[in-house]
């Protein structure tokens, strides 16, 4: 077969089809392929804005080619347990995870300890399955990976209880101020300290990362076993606003000002008010980040529709699930709270403690991958 003018994911149909026996893969087929890592219009005019994320230059393209190959290669036998199939299954493979993973593998070792790794997303951006595809692929290169969400740090149901009674506006868990941050620097300070796959000590204390079972009493969700490890090489810390800063009072001020959806009235502002101080809280627990992306949905509003279908198929399923109206009030609850127009937005555009941004396009397809200095250049 002429390879000579195939795209990259068809390269990678052709490996896992298997017309040519795996050893024999040629030099064209790498030079192609560092070709195509580099072009400028590849991904809709977004490959320099890639290439800069993940420090790919004319100097190392190869080398990180052939590794990336080689990661593709090691995992074809493990390609149908990763949670996402779609019809840029292998693009999304070939152009973020692998090279994410390789990334993450380099900032660890030049750590010489435990990296904690933060992801900031909405509902329905696709933290979990983030999570699990680089647990498999980091699991290929040697290292042991835990995943931690900003949901496992809740406080116990007894203790969000009198929480709800103290403030009747927090009617759901979720957010600042219905975490037990203690726990979290603990947990996190715990695996900073633990030993790496390189350095692992037998005797070393195991380390609990707790778990929140959301079944339980009726929905309201409570504290369940904790998973019990002896150390982690990286940790992915994800939640719907880990690693985000509050926002000066006076730029707080001019955005409600302008009465954006849903708030509409004197107490949403001060919910929201409330809300942005209970961040400064949570700064204890995000300064034991090592690095942050962010994973950006080219429209926020759009969460409300996933969510709508997340709850459709669960119905269909035939498991318990929210009407629309349910649905719609939740997701707007925490837009009161933390508008992510102007929380979520204000990370990205400083850019200060974001190393990577992942835009997520309406089909939950991955769009623009870039370093958040490279976003706000382009605006």
């Amino acid at each position: 077969m002429d390879r000579s003018n195939l795209n990259p994911v068809e390269i990678l149909e052709a490996w896992i089809a298997g017309d040519r026996p795996l050893r024999k893969i040629s030099a064209g087929e790498l030079e192609l392929l560092a070709i195509w890592e580099l072009a400028d219009d590849v991904r809709s005019s977004s490959t320099a804005s890639l290439t800069r994320a993940f420090g790919i230059t004319p100097d190392n393209v190869a080398d990180v080619v052939r590794h990336k190959t080689d990661l593709f290669l090691s995992l074809l036998d493990e390609l149908h347990t990763f949670p996402l199939k779609s019809s840029v299954f292998l693009e999304t493979l070939w152009n973020l995870w692998l090279p994410l993973a390789m990334q993450l593998s380099t900032e660890k070792q030049s750590l010489k300890r435990p990296l904690i790794q933060g992801i900031l997303g909405g509902q329905g951006t696709g933290k979990t399955t983030l999570c699990q595809v680089l647990k498999v692929i980091l699991g290929k290169m040697g290292y042991s990976t835990v995943s931690l969400s900003l949901d496992d740090l809740y406080k116990t149901y007894a203790d969000r209880q009198k929480l709800q009674k103290a403030d009747p506006r927090l009617i759901w868990r979720g957010p600042p101020g219905t975490h037990d941050i203690d726990l979290g620097i603990s947990v996190l300070d715990n695996l900073r300290a633990s030993p790496t796959s390189e350095l692992a000590v037998v005797d070393h204390p195991k380390i609990e990362i707790p778990r929140f079972d959301k079944s339980a009493y009726g929905g309201a969700g409570d504290r369940s076993q904790p998973e019990i490890i002896p150390g982690a090489d990286i940790v992915l810390f994800e939640g719907w606003f880990v690693g985000v800063n509050p926002v000066a009072d006076a730029r707080l001020n001019e955005f409600l000002a302008a009465a954006p959806f849903p708030i509409s009235t004197e107490c949403d502002c001060q919910f929201a008010r409330d809300m942005n101080a209970k961040l400064h809280d949570y700064l204890p627990l995000w300064n034991r980040l090592d690095r942050l992306m962010v994973l950006y949905p080219q429209d926020y509003r759009i969460s409300q529709v996933w969510r709508n279908q997340a709850e459709q198929e669960m119905m269909a399923a035939g498991k318990s699930g929210m009407s629309e109206a349910e649905i719609n009030r939740f997701v707007e609850y925490f837009w009161k709270a933390l508008h992510p127009e102007l929380f979520i937005k204000s990370m990205v555009e400083e850019g200060d403690r974001v190393d990577l941004v992942i835009e997520i396009l309406g089909d939950r397809t991955v769009g623009k991958i870039c370093r958040a200095i490279d976003l706000k250049l382009s605006d």
